[in-house]
C-alpha cells in the first residue's frame, strides 16, 4: 500500500495492462507515467525515478481484520467468486503470464514469501520457514529487522527492532504476542505496539515488505538471501 501524494501532488492511478517480469504496472492519470507495483517507483514518463511513500498494511483474513477493527469501512467493487481457471493457476507450477526471467531453484516457483529490500540488499522469508519460526530476529546489512508471522491467517509483518537507540531481541510468548529480552516488555506482534512493561505505549516502526510468490520476487531481486538457507 502506498500514498498517492507525490511531490505535493495527489495522483490518481489505474492499471496500465502492462507487466514487468510478471508484476503489474500502474499509470497515473495526471502525467501518464508508468509505475512498478512492486518497486513503488515510476519507471517511465515525466516522473521516472519518483518513489511512492510506503504505508503500513498487512494481508490477512476479513475475520481477523474486523475483530481488530470492527468500525472498518469496506470498499466493494463487485465480486464474481473464484473460478476454476484461477484455481488451476494457483495449483500449477506456472510462473505468471510471461514465465520466469531467471531460474532459481532455492525455492519452489510458487512458494509464498515475505520479501524485504534494504538498499541493495534483499532477503526473503519463506512461509514454510515462518510456519515453524514465527518470530525472526535478523539483520539486513546494518538494519536490524523483526519478522512476525501469524500462520493461521497467513499474515506477516516486518519491523525495525531498534527502539530509542537500542537494538531489541524478541521472542514469542503467546498468541500473536512477543517479548523483548532487554526489558521484558510485552508487545502486540502484528501492530508492534507495546502492551505492558517499560515499553508500554511504544511503537515499533514498520519496514516495507512484500508478500509474493517466489517467482515474482526473485526476478526483481536475483541476489536475495533466502532466510534459513545461509551457508
Amino acid at each position: 500500500m502506498y500514498s498517492r501524494e507525490v511531490a505535493g501532488q495527489v495522483l490518481e492511478f489505474g492499471v496500465s495492462g502492462k507487466l514487468i517480469m510478471n508484476v503489474m504496472v500502474m499509470y497515473d492519470r495526471q502525467t501518464n507515467s508508468l509505475w512498478s507495483q512492486l518497486l513503488g517507483r515510476a519507471v517511465e514518463g515525466s516522473l521516472v525515478g519518483e518513489e511512492l511513500e510506503f504505508l503500513p498494511s498487512w494481508q490477512t483474513t476479513w475475520q481477523d481484520w474486523k475483530t481488530r477493527y470492527p468500525e472498518t469501512k469496506v470498499l466493494v467493487k463487485g465480486y464474481r467468486g473464484l473460478r476454476d481457471p484461477y484455481l488451476s493457476y494457483y495449483s500449477s507450477g506456472q510462473a505468471g503470464v510471461i514465465g520466469e526471467t531467471r531460474r532459481d531453484n532455492r525455492l519452489n516457483t510458487k512458494d509464498f514469501i515475505i520479501g524485504v529490500a534494504v538498499g541493495d540488499l534483499a532477503v526473503v522469508y519463506p512461509f514454510r520457514t515462518l510456519n515453524d519460526q514465527p518470530v525472526i530476529n535478523d539483520l539486513i546489512g546494518d538494519q536490524p529487522v523483526l519478522v512476525v508471522f501469524d500462520a493461521q491467517n497467513a499474515s506477516g509483518v516486518v519491523f525495525d527492532r531498534e527502539v530509542d537507540g537500542q537494538i531489541l531481541y524478541f521472542e514469542a510468548v503467546g498468541e500473536l504476542q512477543i517479548r523483548d529480552d532487554q526489558s521484558g516488555s510485552i508487545w502486540d506482534g502484528l501492530t508492534g505496539t507495546g502492551i505492558s512493561g517499560d515499553y508500554a505505549g511504544a511503537q515499533l516502526k514498520r519496514l516495507k515488505s512484500t508478500t509474493a510468490f517466489w517467482f515474482g520476487w526473485k526476478d526483481f531481486y536475483p541476489e536475495s538471501r533466502v532466510f534459513g538457507q545461509e551457508s
